[in-house]
């Protein structure tokens, strides 16, 4: 399997940790040198390991959050 590459280009906000020490993150996160793109996943505390999550352009985060939006909690 190719090595993935990666940079977290911005941090946006950590929405919770586990008791492990693991916080699931909302990044901006460029993969394998191509435009950054929005990144909702679970990372070790160094960054250095990753959980499986999704990414999404700036569309798709503009229509989840209209969905979100349109929720009652």
């Amino acid at each position: 399997m190719a090595e993935i590459k990666y940079e977290i280009t911005s941090s946006i906000g950590k929405l919770s940790e586990s008791p492990k020490g693991w916080n699931k993150e909302l990044n901006l996160v460029s993969w394998n040198g191509k435009e950054p793109k929005y990144d909702l996943r679970d990372w070790a505390p160094d960054h250095e390991k990753m959980g499986k999550g999704i990414t999404l352009t700036k569309e798709e985060l503009q229509a989840l959050k209209d969905l979100l939006n349109g929720m009652e909690l």
